[in-house]
């Protein structure tokens, strides 16, 4: 990596997709995503995922009274709240879908590369925070499965497993969510990184699934702008990248309906994900990443 970029890397606080494809090492851009989101936020939003005390920092408005220490403030007369960190009682299960349909990109990166940047920065901030963290890639079958550790030599293993992640064959993911909540013993959090490409009441169903084990889930659903906007000028060929299947379109002619079908696709997801408990977050590559972090994040710590 050149020297410019890394001083460019480190005076951004949003990284851009078209910046992100220039780096060749997914743990400087886990490292740069994460330190440039935590950097950016008045007061941390997302401190693990379990209950264990970590340190203290002084009280601000708004924060959660529940996490005020009442022994130092007796001590001291200040307000402080406790920090709280994840440890190996907390488990993140990274579930990243591989399957053809997520090699499609028409910017700078294409969805499984956005979705590994995505889960390597979520692997990074949780081993920070001493959480758990596994990961099972997918298509048709478990491509690439990392049971879940906390220390700090696993994020290695993990991000380099996510690295040599290559676009795979067909897709069942929701058999893939129902076998999960079957394999998992032991009730953590699950996030799961893809397309979707899926009929709704099965995926929701493989949710429920994981919900009904006692796991939280969260979905984040990426997809390349144009698979929402249909934003073609000139005919286009689309192919099916899982069956190779093409179909010659106009795009004036198709758009309409296409994108009534694609936003019917995505309101049935997310009226399902909330029937159900799960946090659902539609991601464009198009969008920097740790702004779209700092959107989700902030939310979740906002609304619980």
């Amino acid at each position: 990596m050149s020297g410019a970029i890394q001083t460019t890397q480190l005076g951004t606080r949003f990284l851009t997709p078209e910046v992100l494809a220039r780096i060749g090492s997914l743990e400087l851009i886990s490292r740069f995503v994460v330190e440039g989101f935590i950097a950016g936020l008045h007061r941390s939003p997302f401190l693990g995922f379990s209950t264990d005390f970590a340190e203290h920092r002084q009280y601000m408005p708004g924060d959660d009274l529940r996490h005020l220490d009442w022994k130092l403030l007796g001590r001291t007369n200040r307000l402080y709240i406790k920090k709280y960190q994840g440890d190996t009682n907390a488990q993140l299960h990274i579930l990243l879908d591989t399957s053809a349909s997520m090699s499609y990109g028409s910017g700078e990166l294409t969805k499984l590369q956005y979705a590994q940047y995505l889960a390597s920065s979520l692997a990074y901030l949780g081993i920070r925070q001493h959480d758990s963290v596994g990961l099972i890639a997918f298509d048709e079958d478990v491509v690439e499965h990392v049971p879940p550790r906390s220390k700090i030599g696993h994020m290695r293993t993990v991000l380099g497993t996510i690295e040599r992640l290559q676009q795979g064959h067909g897709t069942a993911l929701a058999e893939r969510l129902h076998r999960t909540a079957d394999l998992l013993t032991r009730r953590g959090v699950i996030v799961l990184i893809s397309d979707l490409y899926e009929e709704p009441e099965k995926l929701i169903g493989g949710l429920e699934h994981l919900r009904f084990r006692g796991n939280e889930v969260i979905v984040f659903h990426v997809l390349d702008n144009q698979e929402i906007e249909f934003d073609f000028e000139e005919p286009v060929v689309l192919e099916d990248n899982e069956t190779e299947e093409q179909m010659h379109v106009l795009p004036d002619v198709l758009r309409a309906e296409y994108t009534r079908a694609v936003r019917a696709h995505i309101q049935a997801l997310r009226d399902g994900a909330v029937r159900n408990g799960v946090d659902y977050e539609l991601l464009r590559t198009s969008e920097p990443l740790d702004a779209a972090l700092f959107s989700y994040l902030g939310r979740r710590a906002e609304f619980g």
